[in-house]
């Protein structure tokens, strides 16, 4: 997988920044005179750095953003980027600032001047999010990020303090490289390949099988898959960290490795992106991977549906009607509409296994989500407000945009089937709700839930602040904040 970019904490001196190679970072406040350091080095750059943080353009920068000096006279390296970020900044600020020095980032010596910076941990980690790149498939050598040196006044402390957030780096990049992952790779035992393979980290992983699948009852699940070659899955991986016999929270991810609409086939025209289809199922897998990483004290289970939606002899049809878990019957309207079908089941089966405190399911489910709410925020549906507050106030934390949207008994009455006990489908109108209503009739009524549907967030096609074009891995970080501000007291 791909791994953030190693980054040093040090102390420096000024004779070793002036003949570092590369490219230097430094940190600068129009209001504010130069650090000791930065100082020093601007008088081997013959005032070229006041002169730069003195002009119009660094005064019209907001916090977090920089302007470049290309070969200063005096100085080995080949360029300096100055950021406005002032002392006092925020965590926001402080990463974009970090973002921005990854984002110029190249395969040569890199040198950060943070010195006393109280958000040094943080520029870090914006740093370490912005440099990720997907360059697996390109011909040629392929050439890693060149190493990282972060001056500090207090190398050891800030070490500490990167170290959960390193863990969460690379938590996030385990997503955006599963959902980056081509469909002719990433397939259903690949994917469960590499999630038994975090069992290394600690976690307890299981595969459960077609055969193990439909003795369960996982009927809706197994139809998706039903017309593929790719044999469909379930996998449990548990991290136990809190209390023995403490019940855990449960996630659980939508895991379409490839989505061709089945026989309700999508159109030709943009159907690649569905490689990322599976976005729900990698965002859990990065979760855990960071729970296991930084050794989490909390109980949490990740559980996720892996299926490949074809169009073949054996697929479902529009108008079967299938029978889940739960007991219910499902008329197949669209077999595009396929991934409730899969959480349908393992929402189910989570809670008869496990008896979760909670539950959250991540799910690329719904186009209405994007004609709602775009590529900024991710649609939010929950039967109970404190849980959901709660995980909104942590996405908020982490800068991942989140809108909560409603949930009515009036659009629940819309899954009305002539023949079964619901539809999987309803139309074009409110889409993203009855998706999420057709999902809340496999949730007891005693267990606190939230859907997430990130149809518009898992991929940015121009990129984001701390991630370049491509897959984002959104709702890492929220969970993550969320697991460490509510299960891990």
């Amino acid at each position: 997988m791909s791994q953030p970019v190693q980054i040093r904490f040090l102390e420096g001196d000024s004779e070793t920044l002036i003949s570092a190679e590369g490219r230097i970072a430094i940190f600068a406040d129009a209001a504010a005179p130069l650090s000791p350091l930065a100082r020093k080095l601007d008088r081997a750059a013959r005032g070229a750095l006041t002169r730069a943080v003195s002009s119009e353009a660094f005064g019209r920068l907001k916090p977090g953003e920089g302007l470049e000096l290309a070969f200063p006279a005096g100085l080995a390296a080949e360029a300096v980027q100055i950021l406005r970020l002032p002392k006092r900044t925020d965590i926001a600020a402080a990463r974009k600032a970090g973002a921005a020095i990854g984002a110029a980032h190249g395969s040569k010596q890199l040198t950060v001047l943070a010195e006393s910076h109280p958000r040094a941990a943080e520029i870090s980690f914006g740093l370490a999010l912005r440099a990720y790149s997907f360059e697996v498939y390109r011909s040629g050598e392929q050439k890693a990020p060149g190493p990282v040196d972060f001056l500090t006044a207090k190398p050891e402390q800030v070490a500490q303090e990167a170290g959960p957030l390193a863990a969460l780096a690379e938590g996030v990049f385990f997503t955006r490289d599963l959902v980056s992952e081509p469909a002719n790779v990433l397939t259903t035992d690949d994917f469960a390949a590499r999630l038994a393979a975090m069992g290394e980290l600690g976690l307890e992983v299981e595969i459960l099988e077609e055969a193990e699948l439909a003795k369960l009852g996982m009927r809706t699940l197994l139809a998706v898959g039903q017309g593929s070659e790719s044999p469909s899955k379930v996998v449990v991986m548990q991290w136990k960290g809190g209390r023995a016999g403490e019940a855990p929270l449960a996630l659980i991810g939508k895991g379409v490795v490839f989505d061709t609409g089945g026989i309700s086939l999508k159109p030709a025209g943009g159907m690649e992106d569905m490689v990322m289809d599976m976005g729900g199922a990698g965002t859990v897998a990065g979760v855990m991977r960071t729970l296991a990483l930084r050794k989490a004290r909390a109980n949490v289970v990740g559980i996720v549906g892996l299926v490949e939606n074809m169009p073949d002899g054996k697929a479902q049809r529009p108008g079967d009607v299938v029978k889940s878990m739960k007991g219910d019957t499902i008329e197949v309207i669209n077999t595009d509409a396929e991934g409730r079908l899969v959480l349908a089941d393992v929402l189910w089966y989570a809670q008869e296994r496990f008896n979760p405190v909670g539950m959250i399911d991540l799910a690329t489910l719904t186009g209405a989500v994007i004609v709602a709410l775009g590529h900024e925020h991710t649609g939010v549906f929950s039967n109970e407000d404190t849980f959901c507050n709660a995980f909104l106030r942590a996405a908020e934390a982490e800068g991942e945009g989140a809108w909560r949207l409603p949930l009515s008994e009036a659009h629940d009455k819309l899954l009305k089937s002539r023949i079964a006990d619901m539809r999987n489908s309803v139309g074009r109108e409110a889409g993203s709700i009855t998706a999420a209503q057709f999902l809340q009739r496999f949730v007891k009524p005693e267990t606190p839930w939230i859907h997430l549907d990130i149809a518009g967030t898992a991929w940015a096609k121009s990129g984001t602040t701390l991630s370049p074009k491509g897959a984002t891995g959104w709702g890492v970080r929220a969970l993550n904040r969320l697991i460490q501000d509510r299960y891990e007291g």
